[in-house]
C-alpha cells in the first residue's frame, strides 16, 4: 500500500492518479468516559430526566475530523458535526414519535464553547436547550483494500484499486445521559458494510457514495437500537401507568 502511494504521488504530478482521502476518526464510548470526571463521582450519578422528555441530540467524532459535507466544530477531547451529513429525516421523525419524547433539540454551535473537555460541556449547552436528555452518537468508517485497514485521514490511490476487493464499513454509537446528573441511561451501536470489486472504486465520487451509503445504513440501525433503548429506560425511569 505504501509503495502505490508513493508511485501514485508521482502519478500525480503527471496528472495520471485519482485518490480518495479518508474521513477523520469516530469517537468510542470508552473515550467519553475518559473525558469526563472520575469513576466513584460518575457511579454517584443518579437520574434526574423528567418525562415527557425533552432530548437534546450531539454528533460528536474525534477532534480534527474531517468529512464532507460534516465539518467539526470544537477542539480539544472531542469536535461537534452540527450539519446532517448522512443522517435521514425519517430517523429524526422516529426518535421524535418516541412515547414520551416531548420533542427533539440538535446541538448548536452557537450554544457551544469552542474548547471541549468532556460531555459535561455538551450537557451545559443542552440545558440552554430546555433538555432533559443528551443523545450523544458518533461515527467511525473503515476502509479496507484486500485486507489491509486504510486508516483515518488516509489517501487511497484508486488507480491500484480494480482487481481488488474493497470494504467500507461503518460504526455508528449512541449514548443517552440525563442532562442535569449525567447519569448513562442506556448505550446503542450498530453498524453497516458495503463490500464490493475495487473497480467500483475507479472515482472519488463512487467511494464517497460507498462511505455515505454504509453510514446512513449504520445510523438507520443505531436509530432501531435506540428505540429499544428507550423502551428499557421508560420501563425503568419513565412514567408507569396506573
Amino acid at each position: 500500500m505504501k509503495a502505490h502511494l508513493l508511485l501514485c504521488a508521482g502519478l500525480l504530478a503527471l496528472g495520471g492518479c485519482t485518490t480518495y482521502t479518508t474521513p477523520g476518526a469516530g469517537l468510542g464510548l470508552d473515550n467519553l468516559a475518559k473525558a469526563d470526571v472520575d469513576i466513584a463521582e460518575l457511579m454517584q450519578a443518579e437520574p434526574a430526566a423528567a418525562f415527557p422528555a425533552r432530548i437534546a441530540i450531539a454528533r460528536i467524532q474525534a477532534s480534527g475530523y474531517g468529512g464532507r459535507g460534516a465539518n467539526c466544530y470544537g477542539y480539544g477531547e472531542f469536535c461537534v458535526v452540527t450539519a446532517r451529513d448522512v443522517e435521514t429525516d425519517a430517523s429524526y421523525e422516529k426518535l421524535g414519535k418516541l412515547p414520551e419524547v416531548a420533542g427533539l433539540a440538535p446541538m448548536s454551535r452557537l450554544l457551544l464553547p469552542q474548547k471541549l473537555t468532556s460531555t459535561k460541556d455538551l450537557r451545559q449547552s443542552a440545558a440552554r436547550l430546555r433538555a432533559d436528555l443528551l443523545l450523544v452518537y458518533s461515527l467511525d468508517t473503515r476502509f479496507n483494500v484486500e485486507n489491509t485497514d486504510v486508516g483515518p485521514l488516509a489517501l487511497i490511490s484508486l488507480g491500484f484499486l480494480p482487481t481488488k476487493k474493497a470494504r467500507v464499513a461503518a460504526t455508528a454509537s449512541a449514548v443517552v445521559f440525563d442532562v442535569r446528573t449525567g447519569f448513562v441511561y442506556g448505550v446503542a451501536e450498530s453498524t453497516s458494510v458495503e463490500e464490493q470489486r475495487g473497480t467500483f472504486w475507479s472515482s472519488d465520487e463512487a467511494v464517497e457514495n460507498a462511505r455515505k451509503k454504509a453510514e446512513s445504513d449504520a445510523f438507520v440501525k443505531m436509530v432501531d437500537e435506540v428505540a429499544k433503548v428507550w423502551d428499557d429506560i421508560r420501563a425503568t425511569h419513565g412514567v408507569r401507568p396506573l
